[in-house]
């Protein structure tokens, strides 16, 4: 019995397996618990991850960054490191990110654009447009709800969402940003339509969020069956439980 026990322990060792993944700011919300469901059915796949904005992690692939599996807030990052053969795949669409207004303070969300333009928010923290997938789907919004040249003098720019939300919670009255951030377990206090509503998704166009894998995934398995993962019902019905939109 000891034998066998300890032949077992030596083919899982010999099986680990250690993959490297960049993913975007807004996805650091949900990625752990993505993992804890794909180690579920291959314990012996360790993933480390790496957080930033789509724009820098692509640069860093670019650079030549020992990452297997890109999840980007976009589809432009993944289909331009598919045009220049660093991605190994054709970009596929993960799932689809929402914007929400959010305050720390309990607001009255019934005309949240007529509330931005109001004297009581001075400051508002949005992603840049420069930068920030996220960024350039919230100008998009405010353009299209006619309010974006009388409020842009208040805004704030963080460079990826996660330091948008950070200005939202220090910095600014309000903040428009990823659902997904709100969903996460710190955030649990602030409710919906008290500290944050979703903006209207007729306002910006979808949010297609990318993944391929690339170069260095051909090294080991675990990057493809990660890949394989990312793309299933499984990780679709845990991406719907952080407020993107899945098909």
């Amino acid at each position: 019995m000891y034998r066998l026990l300890l032949i077992s322990l030596l083919l899982t060792s010999l099986q680990a397996q250690e993959i490297t993944i960049a993913v975007s700011a807004n996805v650091s919300y949900a990625i752990e618990r993505l993992i804890t469901a794909f180690n579920k059915t291959h314990p012996e796949t360790k993933v480390q991850v790496i957080l930033g904005s789509s724009g820098k992690l692509t640069a860093q692939i670019q650079n030549g960054a020992p990452y297997g599996l890109f999840l980007s807030a976009d589809m432009a990052y993944p289909e331009r490191l598919y045009k220049k053969n660093i991605a190994i795949t054709v970009p596929k669409v993960y799932a689809q990110g929402t914007l929400a207004f959010f305050s720390t303070k309990v607001e009255d969300f019934e005309h949240p654009m007529e509330l931005l333009i109001s004297s009581e928010i001075r400051k508002i923290a949005v992603g840049n447009p420069k930068t920030a997938p996220y960024g350039r789907a919230t100008q998009e919004a405010l353009q299209k709800a006619k309010v974006y040249k009388k409020i842009k003098d208040k805004l704030i720019y963080g460079g990826s969402i996660s330091q948008t939300l950070s200005y939202a919670m220090t910095a600014a009255d309000m903040g428009i940003v990823a659902t997904s951030a709100l969903y996460s377990p710190k955030m649990s206090r602030y409710k919906e339509h008290q500290n944050w509503v979703s903006v209207d998704k007729h306002l910006y166009k979808a949010i297609d969020q990318g993944v391929v894998l690339l170069k260095y995934a051909q090294e080991k398995k675990g990057y493809r069956e990660f890949y394989d993962f990312i793309l299933s019902s499984k990780a679709k019905k845990i991406f719907k439980t952080y407020g993107y939109i899945v098909k």
